[in-house]
């Protein structure tokens, strides 16, 4: 299946599957170091994601906070890569000893493509227990379009509480519970609350003491990435902005919008945040590739997929072996190590092609920042502990540098310097989450009248 129309369908294909990290970043290098051959058709580049954009995902609390606009935390696939053909589609199935992979696209009967090269960078999905009501009740913290959700969402209860005078109607809607204490969930939480302290200063009857916040983790402390002293500071910190940090706690229920906590409280809520953990995408299970017991791809130290010939891999849904450490350790799950292996997994997909020697993948991870809503933050990066504003400087210059392209970046500055002026806006969209609701009332209440028209035509 050729997607461009100037492609050789005798060029060497390589197939990307997934347009995140590790997709993009592999992909923008790749772009650069087979300029000529692309641009002489000697070489074929493919993305297949069910998204044409990559999302910076450590930008998402920022941009549910209202500190950044949505579209300046998404990167568009087709404006950075025009040298690859995106195709928005979804594997589901893919055969590496035949070299094919079957894609459903959005619309549309399934195609098969075929390949050469393979880079599987499926990513990772949120990982979910069988708990009652999560299923129903819960909000997800993974993609942008669940952190403008659980913006408008936040701000909607407060215009419930607001315009009520059912007093358990006003305690439901001023109830926010997030589960999980790794990054997602802190500063999803942290950013959240800080945004909903200056939005409920435009509510007259309600005070920022009637919202109540809850942080569910089970383990003995949160932000596991800093280290226990800073772990323990950040509990510290929000504890001291009111908000409820439980720890050794389990959901246990969360039917009907009622939390059960595992220490035995029960109480009513309209909001059930789900950021306890991530596991690698369940595409790996449908292939014939490697796979180990946590459903990751089986990579080594040279990112190849472990028993292949070209094929690679890397990323959440990647096994790659951590060689800064003993043992059989795996790196992390993260971006930093993502934007690492892209650039080595590029250079050996270029090197396999020229027939040249591979590169070992040899990162020491070097810290963690954390953002904890404006000017408050913490960090641990090459040894130094940072509070406070210096850690959330760190945070914001950290990430400014990672995320992808020059005209993103200038984008992200643009928002933070206008925020210097000029307070953020604390509005409600979520009817465009329901956009034909408006058109279907209008439609129904003119409905009557039309039928009379038409009866009245017919006599």
């Amino acid at each position: 299946m050729a997607t461009r129309p100037d492609a050789n369908p005798d060029a060497p294909h390589i197939l990307i599957v997934g347009g995140g990290y590790v997709g993009l970043y592999t992909a923008l290098r790749l772009q650069k170091k087979l300029k000529s051959e692309l641009k002489r058709g000697e070489v074929e580049i493919t993305i297949v994601d069910p998204q044409s954009y990559m999302t910076y995902q450590p930008f998402l609390p920022e941009a549910a906070a209202g500190n950044l606009s949505p579209r300046h935390v998404v990167v568009p696939l087709r404006r950075v890569l025009p040298k690859v053909n995106i195709v928005t589609a979804r594997v589901t199935e893919l055969s590496h000893a035949e070299r094919w992979a079957i894609i459903q696209p959005v619309e549309g009967p399934p195609k098969r493509l075929t390949y050469d090269y393979l880079v599987m960078a499926a990513g990772s999905v949120s990982r979910t227990l069988p708990i009652p009501g999560l299923a129903e009740n819960g909000i997800g913290f993974k993609t942008i379009g669940e952190a403008i959700h659980l913006r408008n969402h936040v701000l909607g209860q407060l215009d419930i509480a607001s315009s009520t005078d059912d007093l358990e109607l006003r305690k439901r809607a001023l109830t926010f519970v997030v589960v999980g204490g790794g990054f997602a969930g802190v500063e999803a939480l942290a950013e959240m609350e800080d945004m909903a302290r200056d939005a409920i200063k435009l509510h007259p009857n309600l005070r920022a003491d009637d919202m109540r916040w809850v942080m569910v983790e089970a383990a003995d402390r949160i932000l596991p990435e800093v280290g226990p002293e800073l772990g323990k500071w950040t509990a510290e910190q929000l504890r001291g902005r009111g908000i409820d940090v439980k720890l050794k706690t389990f959901l246990q229920s969360a039917v009907d919008n009622v939390i059960e906590l595992s220490d035995g409280e029960k109480f009513p809520t309209n909001t059930l945040v789900w950021t306890a953990g991530a596991k690698a995408n369940p595409l790996g299970k449908s292939t014939d590739l490697p796979i180990d017991e946590r459903g990751r791809v089986k990579g080594n130290e040279f990112l190849q997929i472990e028993g292949t010939v070209r094929a690679f891999t890397a990323g959440d849904n990647a096994a790659i072996p951590d060689l800064t450490k003993e043992g059989t350790e795996f790196c992390a799950p993260n971006a930093q190590h993502a934007v690492r292996q892209s650039k080595v997994l590029a250079d050996n997909i270029v090197a396999a092609y020229r027939g040249k020697a591979l590169e070992v993948y040899r990162h020491a991870y070097v810290g963690s920042v954390a953002g904890l809503g404006l000017h408050k933050g913490v960090a641990h990066v090459y040894g130094t502990k940072l509070r406070g504003m210096s850690a959330w400087l760190m945070h914001r210059t950290y990430h400014l540098s990672r995320v992808p392209t020059f005209n993103r970046k200038v984008r992200v500055v643009a928002d933070w310097t206008l925020a210097l002026f000029f307070k953020r806006e604390t509005v409600s969209l979520g009817s465009i989450e329901a956009p034909f609701e408006e058109f279907a009332l209008a439609a129904a209440t003119d409905r009557p009248a039309a039928d009379g028209i038409v009866k009245s035509a017919a006599k």
